[in-house]
C-alpha cells in the first residue's frame, strides 16, 4: 500500500505536466506561460493568506469570529496556494476547485477582513437595565 501511494505521489507531476504540454500545444500559449502564470497566482495567494489570517486571528481572539472558522478557510486557501504552485494544468485547476468549493461561508457569505481589521464586526447586543445614581 505504501509503494502505491509513492508511485501515486510521484507519477502525479509527470501526468500533470504531460497535460500542460497538451492544453499548450491546444491553445497556442506556451508551456512557461501556464506555469509562470500559475506560480504567480499561487504565491500572490500564499502572500494575501498571511495577511488575512493575522486579521482572522485577531478577530477569533476578540470573539468576533470563530477559531475553527479562520483555521479551516486559511489551510483551505494555503493548500490552494501550494496546488498553483505545482507545475501544470491539472493541480491549478484542482486548486480552482478547492477554492470556489462553498465551505465555510456563513449565511450570508464569507466574512471579508482586510490586514489587520475585519471589514464587518458583528457587535455585541447591549445589556439592558437600570441605572441609578448613589451618592
Amino acid at each position: 500500500m505504501r509503494f502505491v501511494l509513492l508511485a501515486i505521489v510521484l507519477t502525479f507531476p509527470l501526468i500533470d505536466l504531460y497535460v500542460t504540454a497538451r492544453v499548450a500545444r491546444w491553445t497556442g500559449i506556451p508551456v512557461w506561460g501556464w506555469l509562470v502564470a500559475g506560480l504567480l497566482g499561487g504565491l500572490w495567494l500564499l502572500r494575501n493568506e498571511r495577511l488575512s489570517f493575522r486579521a482572522n486571528t485577531l478577530a477569533a481572539l476578540h470573539g468576533d469570529q470563530s477559531l475553527l472558522r479562520g483555521l479551516v478557510d486559511s489551510g483551505r486557501k494555503v493548500l490552494a496556494g501550494l496546488l498553483f504552485m505545482l507545475p501544470g494544468v491539472l493541480s491549478d485547476g484542482l486548486a480552482l476547485m478547492l477554492l470556489l468549493l462553498p465551505i465555510n461561508h456563513g449565511r450570508y457569505g464569507p466574512e471579508p477582513a482586510v490586514a489587520g481589521r475585519p471589514h464587518h464586526v458583528r457587535r455585541r447586543a447591549p445589556i439592558d437595565g437600570d441605572f441609578r445614581r448613589i451618592d
